[in-house]
């Protein structure tokens, strides 16, 4: 089952700056099947939702980005800032908080995953 793109829009930039938390330094399309990887094929994001995301967070300073040269391709690589930590600490307790306020909210059982 593949997740709604309206979920996937409100979660992106915290998806990506906590990946790159973790991995510390990717290109694009490492991004996209890395997501894929970890989600076993759930989110799949596509570069017309990825790489405006990304330029964005890099006009904003929460990004870095290094250009590699390999062969005759150019390969651009994001990497998180001090202040991109910061913020992806921010953004994945806000998502922590948001995902248990939605439990309560619809009344959800996790172990059983049903709506109460």
């Amino acid at each position: 089952m593949l997740y709604s793109s309206e979920l996937i829009k409100g979660t992106l930039r915290t998806i990506i700056l906590k990946l790159l938390c973790d991995q510390q330094r990717m290109y694009g399309y490492e991004i996209t099947q890395k997501v894929k990887e970890l989600t076993n094929n759930r989110i799949q994001l596509t570069e017309g939702a990825l790489y405006p995301s990304l330029h964005a967070m890099e006009s904003e300073g929460l990004l870095v980005t290094e250009t590699e040269y390999i062969g005759k391709r150019v390969r651009k690589y994001y990497s998180i800032s001090k202040t991109g930590k910061a913020k992806a600490t921010e953004k994945v307790n806000e998502l922590a908080e948001f995902m248990e306020t939605m439990r309560v909210l619809l009344n959800i059982d996790l172990r059983t995953l049903t709506v109460q």
